[in-house]
């Protein structure tokens, strides 16, 4: 039976998270008449919406609670679910490294309250579950070891405000980051490299701080580029107040983004969990100045760790403004770059290590999600991911992430039909 944790977590009344995930709202109706047919077809609707509302709300609470990336959390839903997992960080039934991170806000759940806001400010919350959860991005991010680095985390969900689609938005991809004490030289520089990129349909992602990032958000502004904004902070909060109008701009054509839900401040633990999925939503990250210190150097560590392209641009060497990114060309962190075409050589199209390609019993070694996956896949035609998640029992946010690891295998492609094996497809 669920129980009462579950059923405040669901805002569903009389039914808990657990029952209204899994679908088992009851209708009424009888199988001997034709309304009863059409009842029932229009309960499991309702069941349906229920289960999505509830897991809205689960994702939403558990983003209030932690506040920011949790790796524990994140291996908790993956193991459990989200609703289940709600269940049990609200009844403190929790293993040891999770008892701390959730024990300030388990008891106060402002899931409704979080989502009203949000749609009250023309934003919306962007969860795993959803369409446009760049699920291809986030691959490389949860495979990194959080032992090594605790922010090495899955976003719970992304507080998002804009017309862009998020998906859209990240498949080409360039971040732009640098000083936020920037010169005319950088800010000449960074304004051409991302102007020359938005134009040719690249996404400019960054910070939306002084110097910089300023520069790049308003040159793709400038040449009509679509451009995303990723805070420290909730996105009901401008920061720097000084860019409210800039931040405001960009949600008009682009996209503002945050993992903290609406009310959290700017702090800087946040900045250097931010710039991971600065790194992230790109394809690769290019450093216009960084001082020696400059946080700009966080976000290519990123990159690295993720697999992405990092590049830096060279500045006077009498420019304090660009010892960091000197220092960075000295030390092998960065590729040198110049221009906009330097940059797309680097970043697309995607290039991977050399090597044989798989060899056809690949699919043999396969385990887990992956070969449930793929063994849902047809021998002839192709399946949308929706279908193979119905297949599979699998959630549709980690069949949509496993799919791009068997595409890079060499073990599948997609088409606008759907995915496919590839050997199948190669045969017809």
């Amino acid at each position: 039976m669920a129980s009462a944790g579950e059923a405040e977590i669901s805002g569903v009344p009389g039914a808990g998270v657990s029952a209204v995930c899994a679908g088992q709202v009851g209708h009424a109706g009888s199988p001997d008449a034709g309304e009863g047919a059409v009842s029932t077809r229009e309960g499991q609707a309702g069941a349906g919406r229920g289960e999505a509302d509830a897991r809205r709300l689960a994702w939403v609470y558990l983003s209030r609670v932690v506040e920011g990336p949790c790796a524990a959390l994140s291996a908790l839903i993956e193991s459990v679910g989200v609703c289940e997992a709600a269940r049990a960080v609200r009844e403190h039934e929790l293993p040891d490294a999770l008892r701390g991170p959730t024990a300030a806000r388990r008891g106060s759940d402002s899931a409704a309250a979080d989502l009203a806001c949000i749609t009250a400010m023309g934003g919306r919350v962007i969860t795993p579950d959803d369409d446009e959860w760049p699920s291809w991005r986030m691959l490389a991010l949860s495979q990194l070891d959080a032992e090594r680095d605790r922010d090495a985390a899955v976003p719970l969900v992304l507080w998002a405000r804009g017309t862009l689609s998020l998906q859209q938005a990240s498949e080409r991809a360039v971040a732009v980051v640098g000083s936020r004490c920037s010169t005319g030289y950088g800010n000449q520089v960074a304004g051409e490299m991302s102007a020359d990129l938005a134009s040719r349909g690249w996404t400019i992602v960054s910070g939306a701080a002084f110097g910089i990032d300023a520069a790049a958000h308003r040159a793709a502004l400038a040449v009509g580029g679509p451009t995303v904004a990723v805070l420290a902070c909730g996105i009901d909060r401008p920061y720097p107040a000084q860019h409210e109008r800039l931040l405001a701009a960009i949600a008009e054509t682009g996209l503002v983004l945050s993992e903290y839900p609406p009310g959290v401040g700017a702090q800087k633990h946040r900045f250097l969990a931010r710039n991971r999925l600065i790194a992230t939503l790109g394809d690769g990250v290019v450093v216009v100045e960084a001082g020696l210190r400059s946080g700009a150097r966080n976000t290519v560590k990123w990159a690295r760790r993720l697999g992405r392209p990092a590049m830096a641009v060279p500045g006077p060497v009498t420019s304090a403004a660009s010892v960091g990114c000197h220092r960075m060309l000295r030390e092998s962190e960065t590729v040198l770059v110049t221009r906009a075409e330097d940059v797309i050589d680097e970043v697309g199209p995607l290039r991977m290590p050399g090597g044989d390609p798989m060899r056809p019993d690949a699919a043999d070694q396969l385990r887990g999600a992956e070969a449930d996956v793929y063994a849902a896949l047809p021998a002839i035609g192709s399946r949308l991911p929706r279908a193979l998640a119905d297949q599979t029992g699998l959630d549709l946010a980690t069949v949509r992430a496993v799919l791009p690891g068997l595409e890079l295998r060499g073990l599948v492609g997609c088409d606008s039909e759907g995915w496919f094996r590839v050997t199948s497809r190669a045969a017809t």
